[in-house]
């Protein structure tokens, strides 16, 4: 351990660090990086093995600052720890992560110090952590994909994965739902390898945690088979020093270190300062804080000598050594078992196998079909073959949603490289632990009934702000469910996930859009896409009678061309209600109207195709459009325009059978065709 004196020069170097930047911002949260700057030390000086000079390093440990209000701790540590920039390419820069100037534009516009923590902006940040908790569930995922990623590649005197994940979390963390349900999950599965660190400081924005948290956290994790030890003051470094070492020592459970701190000074002595928590602090709280530190008052920015030494001499020295063994040791590892090398390679790029696409096979033409969800099950059972890493599964509706891979059996605590995880109805930290997978090289996926996104919307909003390839395979899409009633039926959900940025939703109209769907998705490196499938048959198309269901790539196509020259009406429709429009052609085609048919699977993706190709698909000179969508309208005026005719969801569903609710909604073929004729024959 370093000398008592250069480490308490570092944590205060920490400290004011973090003080003046939020100061000189006049924005953010210092209380929290005051209080736990010894832990933020003690863990990275001494106990991470993670190499500042190569970031990306696969077997590194990882941490994960889950209260991400706390983000100036983790960029002064960044700075201190020495840590490069790493481009988008996966390349390591000369440059700093984090430099001063950085740290002193904390808050600014384009700066690499945003407010909270972005993983891709700032080289160090390993998950995407503003709502509190999601990052605690990015932990369990990654700590998953440790032990998965460990038990397929290990050998015999070649561990290449054994990474350990921490996670500094405070009381809003726990307060959280989330926090619970990946809690559990990782007690159920055993996860060793995790170690979450508790900010206990009794204060949260309101003031004191005892105005709404009272529970007993150490017994909670306890019940919940984890290991649990608490430090009653987070300046003893020996008394930290032990709590890791216990965490070490425990193999067969995750391990919740509780630690006592003070949000305003760093010692549970001193007064309480709770604006420390929720504002600056303020000049002359500055100048206090500072004095209560030994620091000179008037100093900003100050880095004082022997400090980035000090994380040179720990942290650095000791990433280094391990990196070196490691990449030594992956050398031979290529020597002698050259395709599972291979295989680390391409998930370490995001790159998927040679040959995968021949898993892509076209389904024959069915008038009766097959429901959405059973096609892609059957994709993504035939992609598992060829793709070893795809890893996920549902909450608690494997079955329900085809997500579950045949003949394997579900990960358990003494089966951890199954790729059938079974979540538990647990939405929210389902979508943490899917994003955690990700961001550790697998293609992971999460499943439910599409209306349980409202369960999940955050970790799918921080897959698309992250630019990870999560996958969220969503199943019963709409009020075809009938009889399980409005609870169940998705309705505003489509268009709520359309308007995420960088989320590509798919709703596909028959078997092969489906696989079509999976080829895009898979080939994506950098956007998270969600599938939404029908529980119900749909007919799966004759292609040499109707357009290529490789239009589906480009988000919108012709699916059935108007008989007989340029159409008079458009026929717009997604998923389960394109069957209706094909039917309602037909029913025009006998009374002379000309009606084209557009299937429309990703409105993201058709957007991002050049003029030329969305005036092929929608020509401006024909105005009378209708659109039909189980879903509620929102947003398809954009493509019907003032002339033309929204059939879609304006309430609610209702509980009766499938035909029923259709009829009671107006979401029949005839009312497509009703529509059609009005607007050729200007009757609306």
């Amino acid at each position: 351990m370093p000398s008592p004196s250069i480490a308490q020069l570092a944590i205060n170097t920490l400290r004011t660090l973090s003080i003046d930047a939020v100061q000189k911002a006049n924005s953010g949260h210092p209380g929290a990086p005051m209080g736990f700057a010894p832990v933020a030390y003690a863990l990275f000086r001494d106990q991470l093995r993670y190499d500042p000079t190569e970031p990306l390093w696969p077997n590194r440990d990882r941490f994960v600052l889950s209260n991400g209000h706390a983000s100036m701790l983790l960029y002064s540590t960044l700075f201190l720890a020495g840590v490069r920039s790493v481009d988008k390419d996966g390349k390591v820069g000369a440059g700093p992560a984090v430099s001063l100037d950085d740290i002193k534009a904390f808050r600014q516009l384009g700066s690499r110090t945003p407010g909270h923590p972005e993983y891709g902006l700032t080289t160090g940040v390993e998950a995407t952590t503003g709502p509190l908790g999601q990052g605690v569930a990015n932990s369990v995922g990654m700590a998953i994909a440790s032990r998965w990623l460990g038990t397929r590649y290990n050998r015999p005197g070649k561990t290449l994965f054994d990474f350990d994940v921490y996670a500094i979390c405070g009381d809003g963390c726990l307060m959280e739902g989330i926090s619970s349900e990946a809690a559990s999950l990782a007690g159920h599965l055993q996860l060793a390898n995790l170690c979450w660190i508790y900010d206990n400081n009794h204060i949260s924005l309101d003031g004191k945690t005892a105005l709404s948290f009272s529970e007993d956290a150490a017994a909670r994790f306890a019940s919940m088979g984890w290991a649990v030890t608490h430090v009653d003051d987070a300046n003893d470094l020996g008394k930290l020093a032990g709590a890791f070492a216990f965490f070490k020592r425990t193999s067969d459970r995750p391990t919740l270190l509780i630690v006592d701190s003070h949000i305003g000074y760093g010692s549970p002595k001193k007064q309480d300062t709770s604006a420390a928590h929720g504002e600056p602090l303020g000049v002359e709280e500055v100048r206090a804080a500072k004095r209560n530190y030994g620091w000179p008052e008037d100093a900003q920015f100050l880095v004082p000598d022997g400090v980035l030494e000090d994380f040179a001499q720990g942290l650095g020295k000791r990433g280094r050594a391990a990196r070196e063994a490691w990449q030594q040791l992956f050398l031979e590892y290529r020597r002698d078992h050259p395709d599972l090398a291979h295989e680390v390679d391409c998930m370490a790029r995001r790159d998927l196998p040679q040959g995968w696409e021949a898993a892509l096979s076209a389904f024959p033409p069915d008038a009766k079909g097959m429901a959405t969800r059973e096609s892609s099950g059957r994709v993504l059972e035939a992609l598992g073959e060829r793709i070893p890493w795809i890893v996920g599964g549902a909450a608690d509706l494997s079955g329900s949603t085809r997500t579950a891979f045949k003949g394997e059996g579900p990960m358990e605590a003494d089966h951890p490289a199954a790729r059938n995880v079974y979540y538990g109805v647990r939405e929210h930290a389902m979508g943490g632990v899917v994003n955690g997978l990700v961001l550790s090289g697998l293609r992971g996926y999460g499943a439910t009934f599409f209306t349980f996104t409202d369960y999940m919307r955050t970790p799918i909003r921080l897959s698309a702000l992250m630019e990870i390839p999560s996958l969220w395979v969503m199943t019963h899409d709409s009020i075809g469910l009938g009889e399980d009633g409005p609870t169940h039926q998705p309705v505003e959900q489509l268009a709520a996930l359309r308007a995420v940025p960088h989320l590509l939703v798919f709703r596909p109209a028959d078997a092969n859009e489906v696989v079509e769907c999976w080829r895009v998705i898979l080939q994506n490196r950098h956007r998270p896409s969600l599938l939404v499938l029908s529980r119900q048959a749909l007919p799966t198309y004759d292609r040499s009678q109707f357009g290529a269901a490789a239009g589906t790539a480009r988000g919108a196509y012709v699916l059935a061309e108007a008989a007989g020259g340029l159409p008079q009406v458009l026929l717009l429709s997604t998923g389960s209600e394109v069957s209706m429009a094909v039917v309602a052609r037909a029913q025009l085609a006998e009374g002379g109207i000309r009606a084209r048919v557009v299937s429309m699977p990703c409105w993201q993706l058709f957007e991002e195709q050049d003029a030329a190709y969305r005036e092929n698909v929608l020509p401006e000179a024909v105005t009378a459009r209708v659109s039909m969508e189980a879903a509620a309208v929102l947003g398809w005026d954009r493509y019907v325009g003032p002339r033309g005719t929204i059939l879609g969801m304006r309430s609610f569903g209702a509980s009766a059978p499938i035909k029923d609710v259709q009829k009671h909604f107006g979401l029949t073929p005839e009312h497509i065709a009703e529509a059609a004729r009005a607007l050729v024959q200007g009757r609306r």
